[in-house]
């Protein structure tokens, strides 16, 4: 019978070294070649087969144990086009990529998982392990599961997980039903009229109709959906103008949703395309 579920100390030390090491060397989505090799390399000096190639950079490795239900285990490998500003050892040595989303710890602690069945096996039947690419906003996962992942490597469940720092350490948060929400993004352009800042009468100011643009695609939230439903709406770009004295002619806002219903989701999208309808108009800008 299994008794020691505890992981040896040789595999955390090879966890704190895997994560530290991939932190260094973040890389983006789809290009996480070097990262995908530090995986492949892990896996195979454990004694499994290792598949590569699904979403160009996807990693899957595989652990038999006799008869038994088959499931998947998976992390993601990329990082986020960010700029670290830690002075940590392991801190990203790649200008402008960092892993701040935590993707190289689970990456990681999915390496160890592996590591410790491969070497006790306390279960029958199959393990997948899922390393996959270009989590952050590109999809990666959908990508692998079009290029053919369950029909390589079915599996009856599939458990993922994300780290959560407020959390003590040591625990997980489960619950029933949905864990995660959707995620859409979005880009929408403000067109107007460019203008010598002195004259701003001469033109149509981008800037201040995308200012209440922001603002208004804020009471989607809180004047549109309901109590007992969820949604966030989220700016995170706004990208105008060139210099310090000229109105631009276009202001750009990107950002995200994310929803937990696909009738909200539904609901969110049209709320959305009519505020920007209408600040536009009374503007006289288009949005698009």
């Amino acid at each position: 019978m299994y008794r020691d579920p505890e992981i040896s100390e040789d595999i955390r030390q090879s966890m704190v070294a895997w994560r530290r090491d991939i932190h260094a060397n973040p890389e983006t989505a789809f290009e996480e070649h070097r990262t995908a090799n530090v995986v492949a390399q892990a896996l195979m000096l454990m004694g499994l087969p290792v598949h590569r190639g699904l979403a160009v950079t996807g990693v899957v490795a595989t652990l038999k144990n006799g008869e038994g239900p088959s499931i998947a285990l998976r992390a993601d490998l990329d990082a986020l086009n960010m700029q670290e500003l830690g002075s940590q050892a392991h801190a990203s040595r790649c200008v402008g990529k960092m892993h701040a989303c935590g993707h190289d710890g689970h990456t990681a602690m999915l390496l160890g998982a592996a590591a410790h069945l491969a070497r006790h096996k306390p279960f029958r039947g199959t393990v997948h392990f899922v390393f996959q690419p270009g989590e952050e906003n590109e999809g990666g996962g959908r990508v692998m599961v079009d290029e053919g992942l369950f029909d390589q490597f079915p599996a009856d469940a599939v458990y993922g997980m994300h780290n959560f720092p407020q959390m003590p350490r040591g625990h997980f948060a489960i619950r029933t039903g949905t864990m995660t929400a959707f995620l859409d993004t979005f880009e929408i352009t403000v067109t107007g009229k460019g203008s010598h800042g002195a004259m701003p009468e001469t033109g149509i100011d981008s800037i201040v109709a995308a200012s209440q643009l922001v603002n208004a695609l804020q009471t989607i939230v809180s004047r549109r959906t309901g109590a007992t439903e969820s949604a966030v709406v989220s700016v995170t770009q706004i990208h105008g103008g060139d210099t310090w004295n000229v109105i631009p002619e276009t202001t750009v806002l990107r950002g995200t949703v994310r929803t937990l219903d696909p009738a909200v989701q539904d609901r969110t999208e049209a709320a959305m395309r009519q505020v920007c309808e209408g600040v536009a108009q009374t503007h006289g800008a288009k949005v698009a």
